[in-house]
């Protein structure tokens, strides 16, 4: 079994994964290490998708390579992922953290805030996205904190980010070279709510937290100058993908595609997204507050407003 996972994983990795000099090295090394007998004492089936996850991640420096180990039978064809006992635990847990939308608030001084732990599926956040955008459609400015966001739909990505802009922009290319062809990402022309625009300050919360499809967000919006990103560098984790079926009861997740940005024409992998304002995770709400309200001062015209803005920020500083 582990001779046949090992192989299996080495021809996934030369057929798919996004770089393919990359994926000839890391297959040399996993097979001289299964010639040498380094996987010989792991008699745990749990324990040698963790070992070879390790090994993937250590040889590649890429966090969303992982083998995964699954005590049921796993169907040929199957990914884990369309059958309808996994759609119904996927719409569960969704429902459990409001698919990703962890919190909606108004901050004092007029400030909207959208704490966002996840992407959730279009088909499923998209109602709620619209209706945590009808509730900021009146503020001053706007806060989206993804210091535990985690990653998730890149469709909804572009659903959110539409939210933001007064017109389709590009906002990234995915290059994914299984199928070999580039695919352009763009916000849509319409949204179901209320649309933000441009015309507000938006600021992004990040940590080294987050991850994925939130790196994904936080890259196209600094990058395009729509937003203004405080905080920490984030986790690192750029290239997409998806499930590989190894055997009757391991798979591993094969990065596939690589973000292009039409203004760095890169992306984040292994750097992560450097902030414009950098300070500690835990500061960053506060940080990101005083700009806005400084922003809001110098713009007020109502003298008792502006007032009560800086009463606002001499609080906070």
């Amino acid at each position: 079994m582990r001779s046949e996972v090992v192989e299996s994983i080495i021809a996934n990795l030369n057929q798919s994964y996004v770089f393919p000099e990359k994926a000839a090295a890391m297959g040399k090394r996993l097979r001289a290490q299964l010639q040498h007998g380094d996987f010989d004492a792991i008699t745990s089936a749990d324990k040698l998708a963790d070992t070879l996850t390790e090994t993937l991640q250590r040889d590649s420096n890429d966090k969303h390579l992982e083998v995964r180990y699954f005590e049921h039978a796993i169907a040929q064809g199957d990914d884990q992922s369309d059958s309808a006992e996994n759609k119904a635990a996927e719409l569960a847990e969704g429902k459990h953290f409001n698919f990703g939308i962890n919190g909606v608030d108004r901050l004092k001084g007029d400030i909207g805030y959208i704490d966002l732990h996840q992407f959730g599926r279009p088909a499923m956040v998209a109602t709620r996205i619209a209706a945590a955008m009808t509730l900021m459609s009146d503020t001053g400015a706007l806060i989206i904190d993804l210091r535990h966001c985690g990653g998730g739909d890149p469709e909804s990505v572009m659903l959110f980010a539409s939210y933001l802009y007064d017109k389709p922009t590009h906002l990234n290319d995915v290059y994914w070279r299984d199928e070999n062809r580039t695919e352009q990402r763009w916000t849509t022309a319409t949204v179901a709510g209320p649309r933000y625009g441009e015309a507000r300050k938006l600021y992004l919360l990040t940590s080294s937290d987050t991850f994925s499809g939130c790196e994904d967000f936080a890259y196209a919006l600094k990058n395009n100058k729509r937003a203004i990103l405080v905080g920490e560098t984030t986790g690192g984790g750029a290239h997409g993908g998806g499930p590989h079926r190894l055997d009757a009861h391991f798979m591993m997740f094969v990065p596939s595609g690589r973000p292009i940005s039409p203004v760095t024409h890169t992306d984040w992998e292994d750097v992560g997204v450097v902030p414009d304002v950098q300070t500690s995770a835990k500061k960053a709400l506060d940080v990101a507050q005083v700009a806005a309200l400084k922003e809001l001062i110098a713009g007020e015209k109502d003298a008792d407003w502006r007032q009560r803005l800086r009463e606002r920020l001499h609080d906070l500083e």
